[in-house]
């Protein structure tokens, strides 16, 4: 509960007139707003003074003191109106700037940049262990990217080919892919705007759900002779005794019991955790619908990536620190980085850029640039406390495939090609 919301309501809080979970809430809001803390102490002086057994008190500056406090009341109910709705203009600016594709971008390319790597045939315990995921029809699952403590979350609903995530970092936002047509429906329920996108390009053939992608992988595991799941044995989580397997990309944790599995780890250029599974659960399909809700207005557009390219990694630095940072470059860079500063990216873009088709653009960029990152094997970031505009400073370099000399990115933007003796220490 915010102060506001809560001020809003300490009368009635105090005369005993909230629902129990409102007054629950404003307890517990109490607890640690020293503001809202004075507030309540102001107007319970004020009551008493109000009403003394029974009868009006008469102290003489009682008439003005009532007076300012209902003038003030009506001042913080003004402002919180203001408040909501300079929000509520702030957030439409940004969807009607399309500004909303840095989101749709990002969620895309998380599903589409997986690697699947082929690896081999389980063994009867693992083919047992990896069923539930080969045949469930509906699944619900959680799956979090990078750090398994601070990676954003996504929580996905999935019935056969169409899935509804929520992102964690992204609020108020909800995307429903329709991954066999290659569509996705992105709807934000707060400010009422739905925006179909249809997906085109490289990213088109490669969009799929998480249980698509890992059922790709155990596929190409049963149809590789010679495999065998190295076993992990036993062990607790989270109180659950499980059994886990090895193979290749990724190890699977399942119960010692069910043989359901319980936790997935995948180590492809971005690094992911799977777990909270829920198989073949009931779903109200209507989760799943591509259907816009009554009372939404609909954009459409169209994602094309296309194939991302050295340049698109440059620009992606420079949108990066500019944008974000004052001109400096990032700590670190990633897909991982970027989808946690989604929010940001959406705010810096609505205070400066100039047309919906120029947030589009530099959307598009950090996508294009991070999928062009995480293809690289040889790679190496140096930015930190670098600004732009140092050309003496390298800030990345990367081996091209079947090259000897690097590629550096400085600090300028510039990009030159160097040998492997004369790489920054």
């Amino acid at each position: 509960m915010k102060c506001a919301e809560c001020k809003e309501i300490l009368v009635a809080y105090l005369e005993g007139l909230l629902a129990e979970d409102q007054k629950q809430a404003v307890t517990e809001h109490l607890k640690d707003c020293h503001s809202c803390q004075a507030e309540v102490k102001e107007l319970t002086n004020l009551q008493e003074r109000l009403v003394s057994n029974g009868k009006a008190a008469t102290q003489s500056d009682l008439e003005n003191e009532v007076l300012n406090r209902i003038i003030r009341e009506q001042k913080v109910r003004l402002k919180a109106v203001e408040k909501a709705t300079e929000g509520l203009k702030t957030r439409r600016l940004i969807m009607k700037s399309s500004i909303t594709k840095v989101a749709v971008a990002a969620a895309v390319i998380i599903v589409a940049i997986i690697g699947v790597h082929s690896i081999s045939e389980p063994s009867i315990t693992f083919a047992d262990v990896v069923k539930p995921l080969l045949n469930a029809r509906t699944l619900i699952l959680d799956a979090i990217v990078g750090d398994e403590d601070t990676g954003p979350v996504m929580h996905d609903v999935i019935v056969d080919s169409r899935v509804r995530r929520v992102i964690s970092v992204q609020e108020h936002v909800v995307n429903i892919f329709d991954t066999d047509a290659a569509k996705m429906l992105t709807l934000h329920t707060e400010g009422n705007l739905a925006i179909y996108s249809d997906i085109q390009g490289p990213l088109q053939e490669q969009t799929q759900n998480y249980v698509a992608f890992l059922r790709k992988i155990i596929t190409d595991a049963q149809n590789n002779p010679g495999f065998e799941a190295k076993e992990l044995g036993e062990k607790e989580i989270d109180g659950q005794k499980v059994v886990g397997f090895s193979a290749g990309v990724f190890t699977i944790w399942a119960d010692a019991e069910t043989a359901l599995p319980v936790r997935i780890e995948v180590e492809t250029p971005l690094s992911m955790v799977f777990k909270n599974f829920q198989f073949d659960v009931p779903v109200d399909e209507s989760l799943v619908s591509m259907d816009v809700p009554d009372g939404y207005t609909v954009q459409k557009n169209e994602i094309d990536m296309g194939t991302s390219t050295e340049q698109d990694l440059v620009d992606c630095l420079r949108i990066w620190a500019e944008l974000l940072l004052d001109g400096n470059f990032p700590e670190t860079i990633g897909m991982t980085e970027l989808m946690k500063l989604l929010p940001q990216v959406e705010a810096k873009l609505a205070e400066t850029i100039t047309s919906a088709e120029e947030g589009t653009q530099k959307g598009m960029t950090l996508g294009k640039g991070m999928m062009f990152h995480m293809g690289l094997k040889d790679r190496h970031y140096a930015g930190n406390g670098v600004k732009v505009g140092e050309a003496d400073k390298a800030v990345f370099w990367y081996l091209p495939d079947g090259s000897e000399t690097y590629r550096v990115i400085y600090g300028d933007l510039s990009v030159k090609d160097v040998a492997d003796g004369d790489l920054p220490k």
